[in-house]
């Protein structure tokens, strides 16, 4: 394979030339993106089960790998909402090592089907199943949140989202006034400054001000030091897990859903920058951008990262005009970490908390999961299974289940477009009557039947092929098969033709293939059935199919 395929956005544009106006640019967007940023993933490692430091080391390791291999020339990279549900189950189950496993297998993933060139075939994950997981997971999130933006003194709640709400509901007599009032206020503003400009980093001035509130006011209410004391200034030691054969196993079905998320959310980030800025991404590039990214991050001891719609929105309004301002936007946060981590000390969590209801009120997808409630019954079917599952029982069976569901969905769709047998009914022009598609049809000699597959022949018709063939009341001399509405062909109708094939011979029956498109002759030929019906058993029309009968 070409290596000119996996080349980063980055170099192609230092490699042309790099203005200084576009630095400045960047230097501008990429530090209000890091700004941005800093809550945000301080916010999404604690909603995720986890320590604050552990979402900036995401976004410092990750953000900058995706920004410098990425195939967007825009794109941000980093702990996004989309993977709190995922993380804290695998947290809970088999602790950080076990996420650290999961997502490296996961970056594995993504590295090949970038190099295998699938990054399209990631896209066409049906909307019902994309719009049931992120409507769920931000249910959840907002679940998650509810006690730290109450300062409900309760122990932590359980993981099952009815018992987590009846817990609530039981602990509301010892609710935080002074908690609450901080957390509504922040809610407030935030919501404000999201109306006034959503250029505004408004949950930065929330986080600043609050601190600052909690520290002069002495307010009794938990912060980040009270929880989890300091955040480290420095990176732990690069940690590889131990991978064996059980372990892939048992990991497998958790690195599958990181993976699917991470490749998901990261080309719908870049699909967003393309429309925002009228360019196009490289989708190959991009997953193996994201597969080095989350690989990296949790050896560097993060989470899994992906493209964030959100911030990658805020880079293109601030001006960003190359990959350089995501990777400035990694240094930014670097240099917190370095040089001001203890400050985040005295951050109260109801702020997080109020920040990440903004976040899952973004990732609910009001509109979207309206306008999906008045699909077709199959879709809404679907997006409600998707849902439910992501809040009641868990993400990883939920995105299979809606996987599975939208394939059966499809295949019985196309398996109701396609006429599987269409009888050509016109004996002679005389008759003044018209096939299916009022289609003057040349005289068809006795003995003869013509039939016809309409539409794509896969496995979902060709029982329906078989079937119409076994319900053929005489035994005619010979068959036409007419192929020409047939784009495509899987091995099981391959089969079924095969099948037909030896039958007609069995039976001393001449069968005739007539208007074969190409793809459909590859596919044979690939197969070996071109073995059984004889390439001289194929003709390029009708006509000329039926002439063969009249000699």
């Amino acid at each position: 394979m070409p290596h000119r395929d996996f080349i980063p956005r980055s170099y192609l544009y230092l490699r042309n030339g790099y203005t200084s106006s576009a630095f400045l640019s960047d230097v501008i967007a990429g530090t209000t993106v890091g700004i941005v940023a800093l809550p945000l993933a301080m916010a999404l490692a604690i909603a995720s089960g986890l320590t604050p430091e552990r979402g900036l080391i995401t976004a410092i390791v990750a953000g900058f790998l995706i920004s410098a291999l990425g195939g967007s020339r825009v794109q941000i990279g980093g702990p996004t909402g989309a993977f709190v549900v995922i993380v804290s189950g695998i947290v809970a189950r088999r602790g950080y090592d076990g996420l650290v496993a999961a997502t490296f297998i996961a970056g594995i993933i993504l590295l090949v089907l970038g190099l295998a060139r699938l990054g399209k075939m990631i896209k066409y994950i049906p909307h019902p199943v994309t719009t049931g997981f992120t409507s769920g997971i931000a249910v959840v999130i907002f679940s998650t949140q509810v006690r730290d933006f109450l300062g409900l003194g309760i122990p932590a709640p359980p993981a099952d989202f009815i018992d987590k709400w009846a817990a609530y509901l039981g602990g509301l007599a010892t609710l935080s006034w002074h908690t609450a009032v901080l957390g509504v206020i922040s809610l407030a503003t935030l919501i404000y400054f999201r109306r006034l400009d959503p250029r505004i980093p408004g949950a930065l001035i929330v986080v600043v001000f609050s601190s600052i509130a909690v520290w002069a006011l002495g307010l009794p209410v938990e912060t980040i030091g009270s929880r989890f004391g300091q955040i480290p200034t420095s990176f732990p030691p690069p940690h590889f897990p131990e991978l064996s054969m059980p372990l892939l196993k048992e990991l497998l079905p958790d690195a599958l859903t990181i993976a699917l998320l991470a490749g998901i959310e990261s080309l719908l980030s870049a699909v967003v920058a393309d429309g925002m800025t009228g360019d196009k991404h490289n989708s190959n590039t991009e997953l193996v951008a994201q597969g080095v990214a989350n690989i990296a991050s949790v050896v560097c001891g993060g989470i899994p990262a992906t493209g964030a719609i959100a911030r990658t929105a805020t880079n293109i309004k601030t001006g960003a005009k190359t990959p350089l301002a995501g990777m400035i936007h990694a240094l930014v946060l670097l240099l917190f970490m370095l040089l001001l981590a203890p400050l985040a000390a005295y951050i109260p969590l109801t702020t997080l908390a109020a920040i990440l209801f903004i976040v899952a009120w973004n990732m609910s997808e009001v509109d979207r999961f309206r306008y999906l409630l008045r699909a077709p019954r199959g879709d809404v079917a679907v997006l409600l299974s998707t849902f439910l599952l992501t809040i009641l029982v868990d993400l990883t069976l939920a995105v299979e289940v809606g996987i599975v569901m939208a394939a059966l969905l499809f295949m019985k769709r196309m398996s109701d477009v396609t006429d599987a047998i269409v009888e050509h009914k016109v004996l002679t022009d005389d008759e003044g009557e018209d096939d299916i598609d009022t289609e003057r049809l040349p005289s068809i000699p006795e003995g003869v039947e013509v039939y016809e597959v309409n539409g794509p022949f896969f496995f979902g018709v060709a029982d329906r092929f078989k079937d119409m063939l076994h319900r053929v009341e005489k035994n005619p001399r010979s068959f036409v098969l007419r192929l020409r509405k047939v784009p495509v062909v899987d091995a099981t109708a391959l089969h079924a033709l095969r099948e037909f094939a030896l039958k007609c011979e069995r039976e001393k029956a001449q069968l005739i293939l007539c208007e074969v498109q190409p793809a459909v002759i590859k596919a044979m030929q690939a197969i070996g059935l071109l073995d059984t019906i004889r390439p001289d058993s194929i003709e390029e029309s009708l006509e000329k199919a039926l002439e063969r009968f009249r000699m």
